[in-house]
């Protein structure tokens, strides 16, 4: 749960659109900014991986070098 304070003014500003639903509001601008966010790092990730391949060894596998990795933390 997640407590929003207002200031006096937007609080009655919103008074007078009583039929909107702030909570919804407040929840749908989150999910917005939580998209947008995670769209910038998936960005990211596929910026850096581009760069950690183009400088890689030739020949190099990185699906064989996770699973190489996962084999050996479970053993």
């Amino acid at each position: 749960m997640v407590t929003v304070r207002v200031d006096t003014e937007t609080k009655k500003r919103m008074a007078r659109f009583a039929h909107i639903n702030w909570s919804g509001v407040l929840r749908e601008a989150i999910d917005r900014k939580l998209d947008q966010e995670e769209g910038r790092n998936l960005a990211r990730a596929v910026v850096a991986n581009g760069r950690l391949m183009k400088d890689a060894p030739a020949g190099w596998n990185a699906a064989e070098v996770i699973r190489h990795w996962r084999e050996r933390r479970h053993g």
